[in-house]
């Protein structure tokens, strides 16, 4: 009997040190409670700052009936003077390119003619008798003034001077004679023409080797 009474006092004894204490509610300071934090707005919720009046933006404004006029003259100006400017070269260019025209015309025209002028100095060439001749050379001096009026003159070339091909070309070549110099013009056997500082035909001649 005393046995069972001590093995009960032994589990009481067991079971309170295994319990841990438990301190009284009132004696927990408030100190040691966590503090609670404000409540946070979101940021969408928060009020915008707004800048102050001298840094906020002028309100854009409407240009004036004067001003807009102003602007149309502007544009109207700065056309006009480029529509002036491109007119201007146009009739430059197109002067140019028939004063090119025209010189071309009359060199076509004067070319078909210069076998009338070779023809006639042939002639005086075969003439007997100085009458014909005097007829003949007069012939050829108005002709030659009717060139001169068309711009048109002749290449002055004789015989004896150096072979010059920018004004002439060598159609046949022949063996220099005693005291001629080798490459000199031995014989015109066709004159040749200009017309505004351009050879439009190439006089023909004989050539010393």
């Amino acid at each position: 009997m005393f046995n069972d009474e001590e093995d009960k006092m032994k589990k009481n004894k067991k079971s309170q040190a295994e319990e841990p204490e438990k301190l009284p509610e009132e004696e927990i300071s408030a100190e040691e409670l966590p503090a609670e934090e404000p409540e946070k707005l979101p940021e969408e919720e928060l009020p915008a700052e707004e800048p102050p009046a001298e840094e906020r933006p002028a309100p854009q404004q409407e240009p004036s009936e004067l001003e807009k006029a102003q602007a149309l003259a502007e544009d109207y100006k700065r056309k006009w003077y480029s529509v002036a400017a491109e007119y201007d070269n146009y009739r430059k260019r197109t002067a140019l390119q028939a004063a090119q025209s025209y010189e071309a015309g009359k060199a076509e025209a004067v070319l078909k003619l210069l076998p009338v002028s070779d023809t006639f100095g042939y002639a005086l060439d075969s003439a007997k008798d100085e009458a014909t001749k005097a007829g003949i050379d007069k012939i050829i001096k108005n002709f030659n003034a009717i060139l001169a009026s068309l711009g048109v003159e002749e290449v002055p070339l004789n015989v004896g001077d150096p072979f010059d091909e920018g004004v002439a070309e060598a159609v046949m070549n022949v063996p220099c004679g005693e005291g001629e110099q080798p490459n000199t013009v031995k014989l015109v056997l066709k004159k040749g023409y200009r017309q505004g500082g351009k050879v439009i035909r190439f006089a023909q001649v004989s050539v010393t080797v």
